[in-house]
């Protein structure tokens, strides 16, 4: 029976059958995307909350909304279940599932392996399996492929594998799951020819690679580019607070030059689930054949510092009228990862929360987005309202997340001595905001206080 050619027939005439696994900031967009194409979508996940979200049409993703949500669930080919007997019929299964860091700082697979697991009782011969999940270079070998093995399945014969990396940048208006180009990478020839096959229907432009290795790799290197570059300009920030220099000045006139610069910013510390945690899966898959990336780790170690420094930062600026950051009223303004999205993944903001309680203070926040969180000692928190009287209660408030709707003029306007780590108050220049990154303004007052 040849399965490669029922497959690309199925294809072609959209009868086939669609799973998705992981009904998340990848899966659902995914998934939406798959419907709307004409594809018949099985989405898979094991929380009951969204599939029942779901089934009545409610979207819990920013960038699906409920209208579309909606539209998808009255079309009748989307089907939301936590049940993995549904994989008995479906012809392609796309796996979303999270890849986090453990305690130690090593790759967490478990997900990727429980899907697996939950998939082969019930995957039927001739389906095609594309592992979206990012992680390291080897790990759709190691943790898909050979397992169907072990199960006497040949790869490109008896089903088909495949590795695409997502690229979902949350809240991005101008690009999105259908016009992203995506990588996409097969166990062998004909799995890529079926991957970029299906894929085509659904998305504007598809990339092929050699192997499953170069699409996990090429994933690892956009976002460790990325790091490197946010630690190196991270780095040239504190240099500019030595040498009095404005750092924000300085990036805007490098950005200028028309080739052979790209602008990145400086800021609080790294959020998101991607840069954060892609680096270190190369690195710590680097080690294993005995490579040590210094680049890597250093650009880590700079990131991760970073919400230290702006606590520094704000005991000076806390110091300039005569208060001490213990028992101080500090309100962080944003708590999202990045701006007008309400995703507290890996956020700066939340170690900045318990940096400032370590160091004595009385810490709330205010985020029109991310309305709660639960701390280290596992209390909710939630966003304090907006009530400017009530603003001009704290000793300092620190700019995390620049989200487009604060009211920037009327929070410059409170007197209530700002640390922006945005550079959000550019336009703004008064003696109480105090930008990371330049600190003329706060060795001024303290010469001032020192005559």
């Amino acid at each position: 029976m040849n399965f490669y050619s029922q497959l690309i027939q199925k294809i072609d005439e959209k009868k086939a059958n669609i799973g998705v696994v992981g009904m998340g900031y990848v899966g659902l967009p995914l998934a939406v995307e798959m419907v709307k194409s004409g594809f018949t979508v099985c989405g898979i996940d094991l929380s009951e909350d969204k599939i029942n979200q779901l089934k009545k049409g409610h979207s819990y993703i920013q960038d699906v909304s409920h209208e579309e949500m909606e539209e998808v669930i009255s079309s009748n080919r989307f089907l939301p279940t936590t049940d993995y007997e549904a994989v008995k019929e479906l012809d392609a299964i796309s796996i979303c599932v999270p890849t986090p860091l453990s305690e130690n700082q090593d790759p967490d697979t478990s997900y990727i392996t429980g899907v697996i697991n939950s998939i082969k009782p019930h995957m039927k011969k001739g389906t095609l399996i594309t592992l979206e999940s990012t992680t390291y270079p080897g790990t759709t070998e190691e943790l898909i492929l050979n397992e169907f093995t072990k199960m006497g399945y040949e790869a490109g014969k008896d089903f088909f594998l495949c590795y695409s990396p997502e690229r979902v940048d949350p809240g991005n208006e101008k690009y999105n799951t259908q016009n992203m180009p995506k990588v996409i990478g097969g166990t062998t020839e004909k799995c890529t020819e079926l991957g970029v096959k299906l894929y085509s229907h659904y998305v504007g432009n598809v990339v092929p690679v050699s192997s499953p290795k170069v699409a996990e790799m090429s994933k690892l290197l956009e976002n460790t580019f990325r790091s490197i570059n946010i630690a190196f300009v991270n780095e040239i920030a504190m240099m500019c607070e030595r040498m009095d220099i404005d750092v924000w000045e300085v990036i805007d006139a490098a950005a200028t030059k028309p080739f052979g610069f790209m602008k990145f910013q400086p800021g609080p510390g790294i959020g998101g689930h991607c840069i954060p945690l892609d680096p270190m899966y190369l690195s710590w898959k680097a080690k294993g054949y005995r490579f040590y990336s210094k680049f890597i780790d250093l650009a880590q170690s700079i990131n991760n510092n970073m919400p230290d420094v702006v606590v520094s930062k704000t005991s000076q600026v806390l110091n300039l009228d005569g208060k001490s950051i213990n028992r101080a009223n500090i309100l962080i303004l944003g708590m999202a990862y990045k701006p007008n999205v309400a995703d507290l993944r890996e956020s700066p903001g939340l170690y900045l929360y318990e940096l400032y309680k370590e160091n004595g203070a009385n810490v709330q926040y205010l985020d029109p987005h991310a309305q709660s969180f639960i701390d280290d000692s596992g209390d909710v928190v939630h966003s304090v309202p907006y009530i400017e009287d009530q603003l001009k209660q704290y000793d300092c408030m620190v700019l995390v997340t620049n989200h487009g709707d604060f009211d920037y003029d009327q929070l410059a306007n409170l007197g209530v001595p700002i640390v922006d780590t945005r550079n959000a108050f550019k336009d703004y220049d008064q003696q109480h905001i105090h930008k990371l990154g330049t600190s003329s303004k706060v060795f001024d007052r303290q010469d001032s206080v020192a005559l």
